[in-house]
């Protein structure tokens, strides 16, 4: 009877130490894909608008205070006093998600008849021609959510890129400021 019991509680540790191996590769998978994945620029943003039914209204969020989204890779989105910021990972133009909520009110400014102004900034280290391409890709990249959002094209004004001096950090260097002008 006891060679039965140890035999039995064999096969039954065997049998857990399996199936935590088999748990461990898979999330061991799972976290080396996420961290060696790499996202492709897209050339357009993909927004969707639908339009709204007869007798509705569509509204945005809109954001009212100082709010900050961020994701691990790096890339942010702030909002104070009305002025957007959209901070990048080095490298990437990529937009942190809620984009479109971040524009929420910048979209209202242009439907009272105001103009948005796009700035592109980046920092002092590396290559001057890159980071001013990236910085204006990244721009574009803001404009390119603000017309799919339904923004008319001549109400944006896209600024040349410009390196932030001064105490800053670089990741605070690599942004895009959208703001409101009359």
């Amino acid at each position: 009877m006891s060679d039965d019991d140890s035999q039995q509680n064999f096969i039954l540790g065997f049998l857990m130490a399996l199936i935590a191996l088999v748990i461990f590769f898979v999330i061991g998978i799972v976290l080396w894909h996420k961290g060696h994945s790499v996202a492709a620029v897209p050339a357009k943003p993909a927004v969707v608008i639908s339009s709204p039914a007869p007798g509705q209204e569509v509204k945005l969020a809109e954001v009212t205070e100082t709010v900050t989204v961020t994701i691990p890779d790096g890339a942010s989105i702030r909002v104070v006093n009305g002025v957007v910021s959209f901070y990048f990972a080095t490298g990437s133009a990529d937009l942190a998600p809620g984009a479109a909520e971040a524009l929420a009110a910048v979209i209202k400014g242009v439907e009272s008849g105001h103009k948005a102004v796009v700035s592109g900034f980046h920092d002092a280290t590396g290559d001057a021609a890159i980071n001013e391409e990236l910085a204006k890709k990244r721009a574009q990249m803001v404009r390119d959510v603000l017309t799919g959002l339904g923004v008319p094209a001549d109400k944006i004004d896209l600024q040349k890129p410009a390196v932030t001096a001064g105490t800053g950090n670089n990741a605070e260097a690599r942004r895009v400021e959208v703001k409101l002008v009359d």
